[in-house]
């Protein structure tokens, strides 16, 4: 009858040098638990940032298109026609549309900065129906309106106001050789980062005061979700139908959508340097094993004096490196989803982690030791009892 060893005696003897030994044993699954952990983390980060993309395009929607006088075939700068805006509306499916135009007006702080220092604010004349069709949001002051919008009264974008030092509606600022009172400051616009930039005034008060000639340079539109591809088709057309390839037409959420792309590519770079901390740590545990066969000799061969088949022995040591690496995938799980839930908490994202993540992370660890302790468990099997009694 073959001799066979109990599954409880297995985990027995398995678990016993790691009992005998802990510091090596905590070690050892220190290496496996930094690798595991490691790729949990990018993983967990990655799907978090996923998921907040995914939230802010849900709530900002992804039906917004931008217009944008390009250049024409000598690279010089065309001009839209005032009445672009308009035939944008017209437009079969368009349920909302604005604009905004660039000023050569520069903006400064007061009459006495440095004419040179600018920061890169540019002056836009902005419709008023801006703000609801690139679902931006004012975080202080309020909005353009009829009134507000003939008057020297300007809206800043949030990084406009940051490099003016505007920290408060009412301080004016100085704009196209005139003083402009802040009535806003806008949170940053995510569909259209341009405006963070920008000192945003009325068309009335561009025209008296930045020789505004009521000519848009980016039009803003949005159309059902259904036909915003067959817009985006229809958009150049329409606004220059005898140049539509001197518009350029794009889709913000393309771009942020791109951008999430990048940082994927950026999170398999990162796992792969987590999958060569995985390996070191199963070439530890490997070398933890075959010390641990050289030390326990004595016990190897009195075990095979005893009656142990060499089919026990490796058994034994196979499964003493299963728990090893195990020990160390469960901890490194519990590390990478700890780091990635801070991560999400600091940034105000949701906490994302696949399910199957873990799990798959677990059968890693395991395949590693497996073959880490496979070497040792043989040598230990093979080892002779008289030899080993004897050394």
């Amino acid at each position: 009858m073959r001799s066979r060893i109990l599954g409880r005696d297995l985990l027995r003897l398995g678990s016993t040098g790691l009992r005998a030994r802990p510091a090596r044993a905590v070690l050892s699954a220190l290496g496996i638990a930094i690798g595991i952990a490691a790729m949990i983390a990018v993983v967990g980060i990655s799907a978090s940032s996923q998921a907040r993309l995914n939230d802010e395009l849900a709530r900002l929607g992804t039906n917004l298109l931008t217009a944008r006088a390009g250049t024409d075939l000598m690279g010089r700068p065309v001009t839209l026609d005032p009445g672009a805006l308009g035939k944008v509306g017209l437009i079969d499916g368009v349920t909302a549309s604005s604009s905004v135009a660039a000023l050569s007006a520069p903006v400064y702080r007061s009459q006495l900065s440095d004419p040179a220092g600018t920061g890169g604010i540019v002056a836009m004349a902005a419709d008023l129906s801006l703000l609801d069709v690139v679902s931006g949001h004012v975080r202080a002051g309020a909005w353009l309106n009829d009134a507000t919008a003939a008057f020297p009264s300007v809206v800043l974008g949030s990084t406009a106001a940051r490099r003016l030092g505007v920290v408060s509606p009412g301080t004016q600022v100085w704009l196209a050789g005139t003083h402009f009172t802040v009535v806003g400051i806008l949170d940053p616009v995510t569909l259209a980062p341009e405006l963070d930039s920008a000192a945003l005034i009325g068309g009335e008060a561009a025209t008296a005061h930045a020789g505004y000639a009521g000519n848009p340079t980016t039009i803003y539109e949005r159309s059902a979700d259904a036909v915003v591809d067959r817009v985006r088709a229809l958009l150049a057309p329409t606004i220059s139908p005898q140049s539509p390839d001197q518009v350029e037409v794009s889709r913000p959420s393309d771009a942020l959508a791109a951008k999430n792309a990048a940082n994927q590519a950026f999170t398999g770079l990162l796992v792969g340097l987590g999958s060569v901390a995985l390996l070191v740590g199963g070439i530890g545990v490997a070398n933890t094993m075959i010390i641990s066969v050289l030390e326990r000799r004595r016990e190897i061969g009195l075990r095979r004096a005893l009656g142990a088949t060499r089919r026990h022995v490796r058994l034994q040591f196979l499964a003493e490196a299963l728990l090893l690496s195990g020990l160390g995938g469960v901890v490194g799980c519990a590390l990478g989803a700890l780091v990635t839930g801070a991560i999400a908490l600091l940034n105000g994202w949701p906490f994302a982690l696949p399910p199957v993540t873990p799990g798959i992370a677990v059968v890693a660890t395991l395949a590693i030791g497996a073959v880490a302790g496979f070497y040792p468990a043989v040598r230990a099997a093979r080892t002779p009892p008289t030899v080993a009694l004897s050394g």
